[in-house]
C-alpha cells in the first residue's frame, strides 16, 4: 500500500465543509455505516449509497489505512412513518408477502447482500441484525432513563430532547427550528414535539410477531434509533460485556456514512442518545450521500419508476458492472439522475473501456507469468517511473479531495489513451486506479479473451520486445520483428493506444 503522496479531504456533513480526514488511531478507521432496512427488494437507491461507501473504504485501503466497517441490518422496529407512528415495515410486508417477519427478513437480507456482490462490493466486517441485539438496547434505554433523559408514556419510553442543549447540530438548526418543521404525530403525552421513541409497546390489540419482554412490564420493541447506537457501542467499543454496559469505554467513531435523507431525525437522534450516554462525541466524519433520482423525479412505486435487480437483468444487464461505472461518474454529494439511456451509455462506455484495457494487456508483458524472462523483475526507467508518478499523482489529487471519482475515471481514459505510453505502464496504472474504483478491470478482460481467439504466448512476446525497441527509437531492428510477426501469420499496426495486431487473411 502507498502513503498518501496528497492529504485527503472530506465533506463532513457536522461542520458543512471539507476536512482534513485525520484517524483517530492510526492506521484504524472505525467505521458504522447505516444499513438496509430488510422488508422488500434492494433498489437503485441503495446500490448508489453503497457503491459510494465501497469507494471510501477502497480509498482508506489504497493509502495504507486499515478500515473496519460495521453495518446494520435493521429487521425490527422501522416504523412506516419514522416519527414514531405506523406499523412496523416488517410486519407489514410480511402480511403482505404471507410470511413470517422472520422469514421476510431474512429472504430480503439475502437478495441485499446478492446485489453487493453483483456491484463488487465488499461485506462490511461485522452485519449485526437488529433482533440479535436486543439485550443491549434494552440496557441502553435503562440507562438513559436513570440519568434523565428519558421518560415513559403510555406507549413506550422517550428520549427527551430538551435534555440535550445539542439536539440538531448535525442538521444544523435549533430545536426550535426542528419542532416547527418537523411532520411529527400529535400525542400530548410528549414532552417536546421531537422527542422520540427509544423503547414501544406493542398494542394488547394487535399481537406483533417480533416483540419481547421489557423492565417496563410491558412486552415491546426497540425504537429505529436506538439501534444504530447500541450497534456502534457494541461492535466498535466494546461496550457491552457479561450483561453490563460500560458507556465509559465508548471511543468516538472515525466515519459515520449513510444517505442525506437521514440527517435531519435518524442520526440527529443516534448522535442524542449515544452523547447524552456517553458524554463523548459519536464520530468526528459524517459522510452523507446525496439522492438518486428517476428521469427528474423521486423514485417510488406510485410513479412507476421504482427499479430493482430484476428490472436490471430484465433489460439485459445482469453485469452490474456498468451500473457502478454510471454511479462513479457522479460525485457522491450531487443529485444523479438515473435514466435506462444514461445507463446504456455508460454500458457502451464501460465495454470500449475493457477492449482497451484487453489491448494493453495483451502488449503488457504481464501474461509472462511462466517464461523465464517474466520472472526478470521489471527495472523502470527514469522517464518511465516520471511517467507511472505523474498519473497517479493526478489520480490522488481527485481522489483525495472528497473523493472525486468523475475526476478520477477521466484519469483512468486518459491513461488508457494515453499517449506515448508503453503498454506495461498503462497495464500497471489502471490496475492501481481500479484498487479504489472496483470496475473489476482484470477479471473483465479475462473474460473478454475467453470469448475470442486467444493470441499465441510468441507472438506476444515478439510484440512486446518490438515495442521495448522502438521506446528505444531502433527503427531498423523493429521493423525486423515486425517482418518476424508477419510471417507467423498476423500484421501489426502502431496505433496511438499502442500497437493493434490482427490475423493476416
Amino acid at each position: 500500500m502507498r502513503k498518501p503522496s496528497k492529504k485527503f479531504f472530506l465533506f463532513n456533513t457536522l461542520t458543512k465543509k471539507k476536512e482534513l480526514f485525520l484517524s483517530l488511531s492510526p492506521p484504524r478507521v472505525r467505521i458504522y455505516s447505516c444499513g438496509p432496512t430488510v422488508y422488500g427488494h434492494t433498489h437503485l437507491g441503495h446500490m448508489r449509497t453503497y457503491t459510494n461507501t465501497d469507494i471510501l473504504l477502497r480509498t482508506l485501503r489504497y493509502y495504507g489505512y486499515q478500515p473496519y466497517q460495521v453495518m446494520n441490518i435493521t429487521d425490527v422496529g422501522h416504523l412506516t412513518g419514522d416519527q414514531n407512528v405506523g406499523e412496523d415495515k416488517l410486519e407489514e410486508a410480511a402480511k403482505k408477502e404471507k410470511l413470517s417477519a422472520w422469514q421476510l427478513a431474512e429472504k430480503y437480507t439475502a437478495e441485499f447482500f446478492g446485489v453487493l456482490e453483483k456491484l463488487n462490493i465488499a461485506r462490511a466486517n461485522v452485519t449485526p441484525k437488529a433482533t440479535e441485539n436486543i439485550t443491549e438496547m434494552i440496557m441502553l434505554v435503562g440507562d438513559l432513563e436513570k440519568r434523565g433523559f428519558a421518560y415513559q408514556i403510555s406507549d413506550g419510553i422517550y428520549f427527551d430532547t430538551s435534555k440535550l442543549g445539542s439536539y440538531g447540530q448535525l442538521a444544523n438548526v435549533s430545536l426550535t427550528d426542528l419542532e416547527e418543521g418537523a411532520r411529527v404525530e400529535k400525542n400530548p403525552e410528549k414532552k417536546n414535539p421531537t422527542d422520540f421513541a427509544l423503547w414501544k409497546f406493542s398494542s394488547p390489540e394487535n399481537k406483533r410477531q417480533m416483540e419481547w419482554p421489557s423492565p417496563w412490564s410491558k412486552r415491546g420493541f426497540p425504537g429505529w434509533h436506538i439501534e444504530c447506537s447500541t450497534m456502534a457501542m457494541k461492535y466498535l467499543s466494546d461496550c457491552f460485556q457479561k450483561g453490563k454496559f460500560y458507556p465509559d469505554r465508548f471511543e468516538t467513531i472515525d466515519i459515520h456514512s449513510g444517505g442525506i435523507e437521514h440527517i435531519n431525525i435518524h442520526h440527529t437522534n443516534e448522535i442524542a442518545q449515544t452523547e447524552a450516554v456517553t458524554g463523548k462525541k459519536l464520530a468526528a466524519f459524517w459522510v452523507h450521500h446525496n439522492w438518486l433520482q428517476v428521469e427528474g423525479r423521486k423514485m417510488s412505486k406510485s410513479l412507476g419508476n421504482f427499479y430493482t435487480q430484476e428490472d436490471l437483468v430484465d433489460r439485459d444487464y445482469k453485469d452490474f458492472m456498468p451500473l457502478r461505472y454510471l454511479f462513479l461518474n457522479t460525485h457522491y454529494r450531487k443529485v444523479l439522475n438515473f435514466t435506462w439511456p444514461a445507463l446504456f451509455q455508460a454500458a457502451q462506455t464501460y465495454k470500449e473501456l475493457i477492449r482497451e484495457a484487453e489491448t494493453v494487456l495483451s502488449f503488457s508483458g504481464a501474461e509472462k507469468a511462466t517464461s523465464d524472462r517474466a520472472k526478470i523483475e521489471w527495472k523502470k526507467s527514469s522517464d518511465e517511473k516520471k511517467k507511472i508518478s505523474y498519473f497517479l499523482n493526478k489520480f490522488d489529487q481527485a481522489i483525495l479531495n472528497d473523493l472525486n471519482t468523475p475526476q478520477a475515471l477521466a484519469v483512468m481514459h486518459e491513461v488508457l489513451k494515453g499517449r506515448n505510453l508503453s503498454s506495461r505502464i498503462r497495464w500497471e496504472i489502471i490496475n492501481k486506479f481500479d484498487q479504489v474504483l472496483g470496475l473489476n478491470i482484470e477479471e473483465q478482460v479475462k473474460k473478454l479473451r475467453q470469448k475470442g481467439k486467444k493470441i499465441p504466448q510468441e507472438i506476444i512476446f515478439l510484440v512486446d520486445e518490438r515495442e521495448e525497441i522502438r521506446q528505444k527509437k531502433d527503427w531498423q531492428k523493429a521493423d525486423q520483428i515486425r517482418a518476424q510477426i508477419e510471417e507467423k501469420g498476423y500484421l501489426i499496426e502502431d496505433t496511438p493506444k499502442g500497437p493493434k495486431l490482427t490475423p493476416k487473411q
